[in-house]
């Protein structure tokens, strides 16, 4: 049971970005922690992985902001959102706790990083571990047996085993997690990487059922992706070098810059994007980030919500291993903070990767996005909802919207 012999506090199966920031804070706390994962690291992995504001400051919280900005990711200071070419408005960023910047970093990077803290942290990290079986006392989760990469076998023992191993978990289906709020693949999408294409900050079109995004990244790279309804997919699949340029080509000045530019990678892409919350924990298991909660990549979302998720399950188990309160009252608790924090954003992102099943914009639509240009705090804020600087109740509220458009149809009168 471990180097030496004795139990683990928690074992995370996981290495990424819910998993490994889980396995550091608990270490930061003075836990044994045994972190496992299948791949190596650094290594990429099939993911939107942009970092909204709200992600941003708790990297700087955790004190691993700079390893981020001295990778040469560079930041991202504003968005220009174009829909049909019509209603153009570039959104800034607004500042939280001090930082004003989002940063679109390869998984290859971030990855690498967190799996570091947590190592330098003082877990224990083992890679290339292929966990077969979660061992039980009765109903009771105690451990893991796995396989390690030179073949031998392996038990390990904890007093808890986290789930960080995304939206298929091992850990929820040898659990039989419960699924609520549930909804079907509603997008899929394809991205690559191009060299010598700049890119003013964040880019996106909405264009006759595709959203095309463009942001820079790593090594002087700029990822491009291309989201359609998941109807699309097999279609878009069957050709996709073809499709992809079919949909650049409805952004010309985008699609010019490409063709300027190289593509150094390959297209990656899927359209297996499931909707779901999951019952976080039960007798000695947890589950954190896409795990527990998986929602359209649509918004970007993903890594800001483990982050999130991270930090409220840390506390949850700090107060059930402490003695401080009994372990499966805290992690109750931790459910209703997680579904509270990301339930208001997890249906708007449906309802937003559901509205590109529409060629245009609803009438309804296009008056509301209408009455934002011109009104430069309330851009920012239609931004910073995505971001976690402004709460989706506060901005999307019938009355807000009304205020918007009211603003609005005040300033063209006196105009």
């Amino acid at each position: 049971m471990g180097k030496s012999g004795l139990m683990y506090d928690v074992i995370v199966i996981g290495a990424r970005c819910a998993g490994s920031p889980t396995a550091m804070l608990l270490a930061r706390k003075g836990y044994r922690v045994l972190l496992v994962d299948k791949a190596t690291f650094p290594s990429n992995t099939m993911s939107n992985h942009y970092l909204q504001q709200s992600a941003v400051a708790q990297l700087k919280r955790w004190g691993l902001l700079d390893k981020v900005v001295n990778s040469g990711c560079p930041p991202i200071q504003k968005a220009t959102f174009d829909f049909f070419g019509s209603i153009v408005f570039t959104a800034r960023a607004l500042p939280l706790e001090g930082t004003a910047e989002g940063y679109c970093p390869r998984r290859t990077v971030l990855d690498k990083i967190l799996v570091d803290a947590a190592v330098e942290a003082g877990v224990e990290l083992q890679e290339r571990f292929v966990v077969q079986e979660l061992c039980r006392d009765g109903e009771q989760v105690t451990g893991i047996r796995g396989r390690l990469g030179d073949g031998r076998s392996v038990t390990e023992k904890a007093r808890i085993v986290i789930g960080a191993d995304g939206m298929n978990s091992f850990v929820a289906r040898s659990c039989n997690a419960l699924e609520y709020n549930t909804k079907p693949s509603i997008t899929s999408y394809h991205y690559s990487y191009w060299s010598g294409v700049p890119v003013d900050g964040g880019e996106l079109y909405f264009r006759d059922r595709r959203l095309i995004i463009a942001a820079s990244t790593n090594d002087n790279l700029t990822c491009i992706t291309v989201v359609l309804p998941i109807e699309e997919f097999r279609a878009f699949r069957s050709n996709v070098k073809e499709n992809f340029w079919a949909a650049l080509d409805l952004v010309p000045q985008l699609a010019k810059r490409l063709r300027a530019g190289k593509r150094e990678e390959p297209f990656y892409g899927t359209g297996n994007l499931p909707n779901f919350f999951r019952k976080p924990y039960g007798d000695g298991w947890a589950l954190v980030g896409d795990a527990g909660c998986h929602r359209d990549p649509t918004l970007a979302q993903g890594i800001k919500s483990a982050f999130l998720s991270s930090e409220l399950l840390v506390n949850a188990i700090d107060q059930g291993l402490s003695g401080y309160r009994p372990l499966n009252e805290a992690l109750a608790d931790y459910e209703q903070q997680r579904n509270e924090a990301l339930m208001p954003l997890y249906e708007l992102v449906c309802q937003r990767a559901s509205s590109l099943k529409a060629k245009t914009l609803s009438p309804e639509e296009i008056q509301f996005l209408a009455a934002l240009q011109g009104n430069q705090k309330e851009i920012d804020r239609f931004w910073g909802v995505e971001a976690g600087t402004v709460a989706v109740q506060d901005f999307f509220s019938p009355q807000a919207i009304q205020q918007i458009i009211e603003s609005s149809n005040r300033n063209l009168i006196t105009v």
